[in-house]
């Protein structure tokens, strides 16, 4: 079973370029569900540089998959998403330079903020993932404090494949180095009692290999289907996104 979660905080991006009502993320969401999205996922930023508080509220009311909203582990962040009441709630670390998300949750130096979250989170009825690295530490830890699940971050396994003509020996064992970790990170998460997603720069050319670790449930992609579907249209990059994944599980 495998799951594609559409994240569409570059919908809003463009919106806020100019400061404008469209594109609207609501609608976004919409469309990517009417192609087959199995969900969606947004990051609430404090610096709002995108998703802005009333997208969250339209999303609530419209996304009728799964929403998932990724935020920081701050007191701010929990009371609105106590208010919102997402599906799920992925922590993520947020730092305020940030071109995006550069990397996982330290969980165990966090271990009071992300405690105090995950409590405060499941009493209110909702699910709440991890953003960590490939890191069996890290994972242990995510089900030592009693996450739902853990979202393993592919952002170096990303960058690694970001140009598939160098693949020259090195590098291609470098890709099967991280590949590997993933895989064991994932093996050990599934034993530990918790699910497992991915997500962070993957795309239509490196997704393949990481659909075909069986323990992945979920695939949380946005940047890459946003700049397809600037080209193609929304519907038609998910749909795309869908098919490849689905190979992928197939092994074809």
């Amino acid at each position: 079973m495998s799951r594609l979660n559409v994240n569409i905080d570059h919908i809003a991006t463009i919106r806020q370029a100019r400061r404008t009502n469209e594109p609207n993320p609501a609608s976004a969401a919409v469309l990517c569900e009417i192609a087959g999205a199995d969900g969606i996922t947004t990051h609430l930023r404090s610096d709002r540089r995108h998703i802005q508080d009333y997208d969250l509220n339209a999303l609530r009311q419209v996304v009728v998959t799964h929403l998932n909203v990724e935020m920081a582990a701050t007191d701010e962040m929990v009371e609105i998403a106590c208010r919102i009441k997402p599906d799920v709630v992925t922590l993520v670390p947020e730092r305020p330079q940030e071109i995006t998300t550069e990397g996982g949750l330290d969980v165990i130096a966090m271990k009071s903020e992300v405690g105090n979250a995950i409590k405060r989170l499941t009493a209110a009825g909702i699910f709440v993932s991890l953003f960590v690295d490939p890191d069996t530490r890290q994972i242990r830890a995510a089900a030592r404090m009693g996450a739902f699940q853990a979202e393993i971050c592919t952002a170096s396994y990303a960058r690694l494949t970001e140009n598939p003509g160098d693949l020259t020996v090195r590098h291609t064992s470098e890709i099967a180095r991280e590949l590997a970790r993933i895989e064991s990170a994932a093996k050990l998460a599934v034993k530990s009692g918790i699910r497992v997603a991915v997500g962070h720069g993957l795309t239509y050319r490196n997704v393949p290999p990481i659909a075909r670790i069986r323990e992945v449930e979920e695939f949380n992609i946005g940047h890459n289907i946003i700049a397809r579907a600037s080209l193609v249209g929304l519907e038609r990059a998910v749909r795309e996104m869908i098919d490849i994944i689905r190979m992928g599980r197939s092994g074809n």
